[in-house]
């Protein structure tokens, strides 16, 4: 066995393309285009093809979503917020995992993680609407024990941990962050949830996050979509992963932001 080609499954890496669509969108061409990334991805070792239909439709589209879904050979990961808009498409096209998220239309991205226990009975119907059509339901949340514990009594199998606090520390925040997520990751698993994390991730803040045993999935998008502005698509998907592998068996390797 090596990193490279670990025996069965070490940590998955969540491709998100969104921001192949803002390149797309910004001059209105058709390209490039988000299923060439996610196919090119899928050939370069990504797990999963995460992506976001927000309700201003600013990168990602109807369209693409339809086409995706279509045609990709692992796992949709489609992240939508708690509207009846977005949670009737989805049923409709019936993604493999919808990751329940917050969104703002003033915000660049997102900013936190969705407030469950706030948001409760509209969290409730939106897993419970998704569920019956056979999706799994994840939820994209900060790592607090009381935001955790309110997404496993909504019944929701999956958890996001928003990585964007960490992803913006430095020094003794840095490690603080990094304890955060490890506890929550902890809590999450030991209440039975399947622990995702994301947001903010590049090649370089993504090993200490990576190495955290309780975590099965990371998602990442800009970061990759920024390298492969000079590595191509493929290489820059091939690296993350490798340094993602790499990280969970105790090897690190050369480090780019």
């Amino acid at each position: 066995m090596s990193f490279l080609h670990p025996s069965g499954p070490v940590i998955d890496l969540g491709v998100n393309i969104d921001h192949v669509a803002t390149l797309r969108n910004a001059r209105g061409t058709t390209y490039p285009d988000p299923l060439r990334a996610a196919l090119i991805a899928e050939q370069a070792g990504a797990d999963v093809i995460t992506l976001h239909l927000r309700e201003d439709r600013r990168h990602i589209l109807d369209a693409d979503v339809i086409a995706l879904r279509e045609q990709l050979m692992t796992r949709m990961n489609l992240e939508a917020a708690v509207t009846q808009e977005m949670i009737d498409f989805a049923c409709r096209i019936g993604p493999q995992d919808v990751c329940l998220v917050p969104e703002r239309r003033a915000e660049v991205t997102t900013e936190g993680g969705l407030d469950v226990v706030r948001y409760y009975k509209q969290v409730q119907a939106a897993i419970r609407q998704l569920q019956g059509e056979g999706i799994r339901v994840s939820l994209f949340i900060d790592a607090d024990e009381q935001q955790i514990a309110a997404a496993d009594e909504l019944g929701a199998p999956v958890i996001e941990l928003h990585t964007g606090r960490y992803a913006e520390a430095e020094g003794a925040d840095l490690a603080h962050e990094l304890e955060r997520i490890r506890a929550g990751a902890r809590f999450g698993v030991a209440r039975g949830l399947k622990v995702n994390a994301g947001h903010g991730l590049h090649y370089t803040n993504v090993q200490a996050i990576a190495a955290l045993e309780d975590i099965g999935e990371l998602n990442i998008g800009h970061a990759i979509v920024a390298h492969a502005v000079f590595a191509g698509f493929e290489n820059a998907v091939r690296e993350m992963k490798a340094i993602m592998v790499a990280a969970r068996l105790g090897v690190t390797l050369g480090r780019r932001a």
